[in-house]
């Protein structure tokens, strides 16, 4: 697959089909994603690759967690406490396109919530990948980290794969470090769910729209 293509066909996939990912294939996109920029080659990232038995354990905690109301407490902030309108309105047609993909009210509380626990089992994805940073690197790092994960994910559709990039799993990092076995000095920044598509269910079959490059560029001779 091109780059262009797979830049241009990308999104965030929430439903996936039953079926393995083998982990010589997982190894081969990481070797791909490592050779990513990243400032004086300091190379920050650091990942799990969380399957089976440790996937699902992990995933029934987040989900208790949610569901008893404990309190968010992420390592930073992904959302500004409160977006300019021009944001906000993105945001929501964000969400209205994914429920009205799934067919459900903005009034059905109970299945909003239950679309939302499904991110803590990836979607239904056989595998689960979990990105960190270690606490004493500054912004640029975090920079880097996201140069990694579009690598990550770019590199998962030459091998037939989509994914999933979800803040939700930093939504309680002292669960995932219990869980993963990482030191409280390590900062949880996502996971990205990675399968193969179910292409049959509507999730996944709607889109998000994108500014035009006059919206967000200045040309300046």
């Amino acid at each position: 697959m091109e780059v262009i293509e797979a830049i241009r066909g990308r999104a965030s996939t929430r439903a996936f089909l039953d079926q393995p990912v083998d982990k010589e294939v997982i190894q081969e996109i990481l070797d791909v994603a490592r050779w990513s920029p990243s400032g004086a080659n300091t190379q920050p990232w650091q990942v799990a690759v969380v399957t089976g038995e440790a996937k699902r354990k992990l995933g029934d905690a987040m989900v208790e967690a949610c569901v008893e109301r404990r309190e968010v407490n992420s390592d930073y902030n992904y959302y500004a406490d409160r977006f300019p309108e021009v944001y906000r309105e993105r945001q929501v047609a964000c969400g209205y396109a994914l429920y009205s993909a799934l067919g459900i009210e903005r009034s059905d509380r109970e299945a909003r919530m239950e679309q939302w626990l499904r991110n803590f089992h990836g979607f239904g994805a056989p595998t689960e990948l979990l990105f960190f940073l270690d606490s004493v690197l500054a912004k640029g790092s975090w920079i880097d980290i996201g140069l990694f994960l579009q690598s990550v994910m770019l590199a998962a559709r030459s091998y037939g794969l989509e994914t999933c990039p979800q803040a939700s799993f930093a939504d309680y990092p002292d669960i995932v470090r219990e869980h993963l076995g990482y030191p409280e000095s390590t900062l949880v920044v996502c996971g990205v769910a990675i399968g193969y598509p179910d292409p049959s269910d509507p999730v996944n079959n709607y889109r998000t729209e994108r500014d035009p490059v006059e919206g967000f560029t200045r040309w300046l001779d």
